[in-house]
């Protein structure tokens, strides 16, 4: 049978709807973008709770700087509605932009099963002449086999020939995503050269930054897992550098930013973790195609990161004697600073190592209230509690923290800042409050005076 191939140009036709699937951090600000660029978009979403909100014209996510005005001027326009019916929506889309959620079990395994889901419910709804781009970052080769035969076996039709497949992945962080878009080159690769034309041509229509086309899905897939393990493994060494400066009694702070000054040394910031859906989760989708003894940098890599909980519960304790029976309170429950995200937070291995040592843990966050706390596992802390703290540890660099009162904790001996967040009147504070204020690296040992 003669197939007809539809035309390169048709998918930056700023007639051709666009279908998102998945309304997440990423998805709904994605819609957005491709909304200002004169799109019309149906995002989907398994969530009934997010497609009302959507179509009253409300954003579910606040990180994005005026996303909620774009939100409710978009389907006040119609140029956006939202559907839990993802198989109608593919029917009505010409290109269709997926970013559901693939992560990693306790034991390190990947999960497909959300992901499988939602390439089923686009494969129902798949026509001739259609674009699929897959953004949410994959396992190499996940798209060219595993996603590819979802979408085959569900359509009956034939990737490449009937409709075209390409992979692109999310290079975005959240808080900045607008500026991301404009600013990282968008890495973008298909099953076959049609595909990656399409997928180029679309993405040129709604992105003003540069497009870059690689020769397969799979080293599009590859470059997002090598650029985010890049980053795991310079903080592990990081990390490494500030047990050695702690153990010598040297600075890595200003010795890190000395040697940043010469251009080939990147060396990025220590600290009590590695948090969040990217670094500590994407490492695992590399090894998962290394085989046992592939990769061994990043598998040592992650087990540096992930053991820094235990070395700031050691440094608390080398300050102030053994934590049994003391309570401590760990500031911030979100994986990064001033984003309400708690995914791989550190604070949960912070509690832990903690926890072990006979320690109570009490837990304050600026963006969750007491009753969101307690659901995620900790125990709030209430003012009241403040006279029975003997440490803190500052675990999420909110910007709320360098206003914060530290007078209320008598008996607290030490400020521990995991991720440096205190700027130096902040730190000051700490000290006049009766505090010893310390960071990862910063070399002062028990008994040290101030630097």
């Amino acid at each position: 049978m003669q197939r007809t191939r539809p035309a390169i140009a048709e998918f930056a036709d700023k007639t051709a709807t666009i279908a998102v699937v998945g309304l997440g951090k990423i998805g709904l600000p994605l819609a957005a973008q491709y909304i200002r660029h004169g799109r019309g978009v149906i995002g989907c979403d398994i969530s009934p709770q997010v497609v009302r909100g959507i179509n009253a014209g409300r954003s579910h996510v606040q990180e994005e700087p005026g996303l909620d005005e774009e939100v409710a001027a978009a389907v006040s326009t119609g140029r956006l509605r939202a559907t839990g019916d993802t198989a109608q929506a593919v029917r009505e889309a010409r290109v269709i932009v997926v970013i559901v959620p693939v992560m990693v079990s306790d034991a390190h395994e990947v999960d497909f099963r959300a992901m499988d889901a939602a390439s089923a419910a686009i494969g129902a709804g798949l026509g001739p002449g259609k674009l699929v781009i897959y953004e949410t970052t994959l396992p190499v080769g996940t798209t060219s086999s595993r996603l590819r035969k979802a979408l085959e076996e569900a359509s009956g039709l034939t990737a490449g020939e009937d409709f075209l497949l390409a992979y692109s992945p999310e290079r975005v962080s959240s808080g900045h995503i607008e500026r991301d878009l404009r600013t990282y080159p968008k890495v973008v690769g298909g099953i076959n050269k049609e595909s990656t034309a399409a997928a180029e041509a679309f993405y040129r229509s709604v992105l003003g930054a540069p497009v870059m086309t690689m020769a397969s899905t799979d080293d599009a897939e590859f470059v997002k897992l090598i650029e985010t393990t890049y980053r795991d493994v310079n903080i592990a060494l990081a990390n490494e550098y500030a047990r050695f400066a702690d153990e010598h009694g040297l600075d890595l702070t200003s010795a890190v930013a000395a040697a940043n000054t010469q251009p080939y040394s990147h060396i990025h910031t220590a600290g009590a973790g590695v948090g969040g859906h990217c670094i500590p989760v994407y490492p695992y989708f590399l090894m998962r195609g290394a085989g046992a003894d592939g990769l061994t940098l990043p598998r040592r890599s992650r087990a540096i990161n992930d053991g820094m909980a235990e070395y700031a519960a050691d440094r608390v304790e080398s300050e102030i004697g053994p934590l049994a029976g003391r309570a401590v309170l760990l500031m911030g429950i979100a994986y990064r600073g001033d984003v309400k995200e708690h995914a791989f937070s550190t604070a949960r291995l912070l509690r832990t190592a903690l926890e072990r040592r006979g320690a109570t843990v009490y837990a304050h966050d600026p963006l969750y209230d007491d009753r969101e706390i307690t659901a995620l596992g900790y125990t709030p802390f209430r003012p009241e509690l403040a006279g029975e703290i003997a440490a803190i540890v500052v675990q999420a660099a909110h910007s709320a923290y360098q206003t914060f009162d530290f007078t209320p904790f008598a008996e607290c001996r030490v400020v521990l800042d995991g991720r440096r967040g205190l700027d130096s009147a902040a730190a000051a504070a700490v000290e006049a409050a009766g505090m010893r204020y310390l960071y990862i690296g910063d070399g002062r040992r028990a008994g040290d005076g101030a630097r």
